[in-house]
């Protein structure tokens, strides 16, 4: 265990394990009538094994993409051009990271150690988001993905944050009050690519050229591919499909990107005024699979940073965890 949260006990993980053996379907009935009320499930509540199997596994990669996510903006905090744009960025890296804390403890609510989890990460058992195993190539990728990157998560997120699990619940809220001011940042600076010299928008427009694609992956398959929807927005950890959240997120940012004449790398890409949905060429799934699964551009690359922290980190965890014990020298 890492820190903060709830870890389950002996007798609570072979009560665990009879219920992922069968759930009473009294106490299923009364769970759902729960949800249907509206009432927020809290980590000491019965809940079904799949809820809670189905909840570690979103919070879980909503936790790494978090701290997966401030690498690659990470790496440009010494060449953010000018100090304001430095600060705003080390200030922004450093809330990615506490993010993925809050969200971690949520995690370990549900019986899960955040131990477990970064096991799993580190092995591409446990995935993260599609869009972090891409290369930031120029500034105005990082001016991309705090604009349009961070409005998709806002979109998920706003969402999210009223479903039916108490603890991800709360934690949303705090990210959605900072991912705000994350994305103010990056508006500002796309708009201050976009009205610049003629090679600072076109260095934008190449940008959004190369992660159109991967922010249309970003919602997920289309509805009628998705493994895991309906179940999730029946029990309310989900609150919008894939379709509606990225509907909403062309319906928000798409007249934004033109207003300011940036084009987008799609000629299909148009809204019927009438049903309110937009059309778009579907983007290649198998590729967004090959990415999820670890044949993206960066994958090995991410992991491999988390991998050399994890081990350079690991003698002030002990430390902390038992400041009692002989010291432990940090790796060399």
């Amino acid at each position: 265990m890492y820190g903060g949260g709830y870890i389950f006990d002996e007798p609570n993980k072979r009560q665990l394990k009879e219920e992922q053996l069968h759930d009473d379907p009294v106490k299923l009935a009364e769970f759902e009538a729960r949800i249907a009320r509206g009432e927020k499930i809290e980590p000491g509540d019965w809940m079904p094994s799949e809820y809670r199997r189905q909840l570690i596994r979103l919070i879980e990669q909503h936790a790494h993409s978090e701290i997966i996510g401030a690498l690659p903006e990470g790496t440009w905090i010494t060449r953010a051009p000018g100090f304001k744009r430095k600060l705003a960025l080390i200030a922004k890296v450093q809330d990615e990271i506490g993010h993925g804390q809050l969200l971690y403890n949520a995690a370990e609510t549900l019986g899960k150690s955040r131990e477990a989890m970064i096991n799993d990460l580190l092995s591409g058992k446990s995935k993260y988001s599609n869009v972090f195993n891409y290369p930031a190539e120029t500034w105005a990728d990082v001016t991309v993905i705090g604009f349009l990157i961070d409005a998709a998560a806002i979109v998920n997120q706003v969402a999210n944050a009223k479903g039916s699990y108490g603890p991800y619940c709360r934690a949303l809220e705090r990210i959605c009050y900072e991912e705000s001011f994350h994305l103010k940042q990056g508006h500002d600076a796309f708009i201050e690519l976009a009205t610049g010299t003629p090679a600072q928008k076109q260095m934008l427009q190449d940008a959004l050229n190369r992660w159109w694609q991967p922010i249309m992956h970003f919602f997920g398959p289309p509805d009628k591919a998705s493994v895991h929807s309906q179940k999730l927005m029946e029990w309310k950890v989900k609150m919008a499909s894939n379709d509606d959240m990225r509907n909403q997120f062309l319906d928000m940012y798409v007249p934004k990107i033109r207003e300011l004449g940036m084009t987008l790398p799609d000629p299909e890409l148009k809204k019927d005024e009438t049903t309110g949905k937009w059309s778009y060429t579907d983007p290649d799934w198998d590729l967004f699979k090959k990415v999820i699964n670890g044949g993206g551009p960066c994958n090995a690359e991410r992991l491999q940073v988390r991998q050399w922290a994890e081990e350079h980190g690991r003698w002030v965890r002990k430390a902390l965890m038992n400041p009692n014990a002989a010291k432990v020298a940090p790796v060399a």
